[in-house]
């Protein structure tokens, strides 16, 4: 074995490669090592992976830049889709608020309405309120007609539900302009909803409750009116006074009515037939009352006792059966005596056997006489109310004493004038 560049395989001697650079005269040798073949070979290994990297790189990349901004795109669009369906789902609840505000703005209308027509009702019952209470009906009618704490409660509530409806206005109109927040709120619009129904239904009952208690009210007095008008009426014909006729002649009767066609109010059928009785239950009572104020029941001499009634007896002068056409009171010379009706003198002085006398007419043909008087107050043609003094009491006349002489006459002729004192004793609780 000779030098250390030699090397043996299976027993041969191997060879190096020797690399010959010449230039110009120049020759160099240069030795290819193992070693030196190993790196050079790594080098070009690593050369081409790293060629072969880029080149897939350059390659890729267009790819890579397409993929993301494709991922890019389709997240766009999906956002985009996102945003138009929420912008979609904003519109439908802002559409279905604005139409949920134009049925509250419809129903908030109608109960104004109601409320106006109750109101207006109320103003027309004034009238006849008023006179109902002159005709003496407020004290029985008082339940009714004063409000109760139940009825206060109701107002309370009618204020406090128009209230309440004019805050969901507002809240409503407030969302109105909302925009994305208002999708956050979707289900506190439903809540509204459902609290204006409520709130609906709570005023209409209000509402309804406060008519039932107007038809009641008028209800009561219509019953009141209708029962005191018939007690005066039995009464009244008890004593011969027919109601009817009376009315009739002291020009009760609807007649000589006339006016320009107006379209009627758009009031309820039902209430407006319930004033229409009342109104003519009290025009009924008004003419009946004023039928008996104008007829006479009163006394002609109040606080002083019966010495002789109506009807036969002996005749005190000539001592034989006489009709006594009247009925005398007990009274000392100058007391007062009284007109027991309202009327109309016709006549006022001496006459035969009466002495002293003063002749009333209240009409329906019956006139009242007081005789006997040692002074007359009054003179023909004066008008004179029940209560008022005619003249002072004596014993004029065909008389044995001081007395007041009192005759009650229907067509001139006599009836007995305990009649109409009874009636009035019983009208004194309804003539106020």
């Amino acid at each position: 074995m000779t030098g250390g560049t030699d090397s043996r395989v299976f027993g041969k001697r191997r060879h190096h490669h020797v690399l010959i650079l010449a230039h110009g005269e120049n020759i160099r040798h240069m030795t290819i090592r193992p070693w030196m073949a190993g790196i050079g070979l790594s080098l070009l290994c690593l050369f081409v992976v790293g060629y072969l990297a880029a080149t897939s790189y350059l390659v890729i990349r267009d790819d890579l830049i397409g993929a993301t901004m494709a991922r890019q795109a389709r997240m766009q669009h999906d956002y985009e889709d996102r945003i138009a369906a929420l912008r979609a789902q904003l519109d439908r609840i802002t559409s279905r608020q604005l139409l949920d505000q134009q049925v509250v703005e419809q129903k908030v209308e109608k109960l104004l309405q109601q409320q106006n027509a109750l109101f207006s009702r109320h103003g027309k019952l004034g009238s006849l309120l008023d006179r109902a209470e002159e005709s003496g009906l407020a004290p029985a009618a008082s339940p009714a007609s004063k409000p109760s704490p139940a009825s206060s409660g109701r107002q309370a509530s009618l204020g406090g539900g128009i209230e309440a409806i004019s805050n969901l206005l507002g809240s409503a109109n407030a969302g109105t302009q909302t925009t994305a927040p208002a999708l956050a709120y979707a289900p506190l619009r439903e809540n509204l909803a459902d609290r204006a129904d409520r709130v609906f239904s709570k005023v209409t009952l209000s509402l309804k409750d406060i008519e039932k208690q107007q038809l009641a009210k008028i209800a009561n007095l219509t019953d009141g009116a209708s029962q005191t008008a018939d007690a005066i009426s039995d009464i009244l014909r008890g004593t011969g006074v027919d109601i009817a006729s009376s009315a009739s002649a002291s020009g009760n009767e609807v007649d000589g009515i006339g006016g320009p066609f107006v379209e009627p109010e758009a009031t309820s059928p039902a209430f407006d037939a319930s004033l229409d009785e009342l109104d003519a239950a009290l025009s009924r009572l008004e003419t009946v009352r004023e039928t008996a104020r104008d007829l006479p029941f009163g006394n002609p001499a109040p606080g002083h006792y019966v010495t002789s009634r109506f009807g036969n007896r002996i005749d005190p002068f000539l001592g034989r059966l006489a009709l006594h056409a009247g009925i005398d009171f007990q009274a000392d010379t100058g007391d007062d005596v009284k007109a027991t009706g309202a009327g109309k003198v016709i006549a006022a002085g001496p006459a035969a056997g009466y002495g002293n006398m003063v002749e009333i007419d209240h009409g329906q043909g019956i006139t009242t006489r007081y005789g006997h008087m040692s002074r007359i107050l009054v003179s023909i043609g004066d008008v004179v109310n029940a209560g008022d003094v005619v003249g002072r009491a004596g014993a004029t006349g065909r008389a044995t004493g001081p007395h007041v002489h009192y005759e009650v006459r229907r067509d001139g002729n006599a009836i007995d004038p305990v009649h109409f004192l009874n009636a009035g004793m019983k009208l004194t609780t309804y003539l106020r």
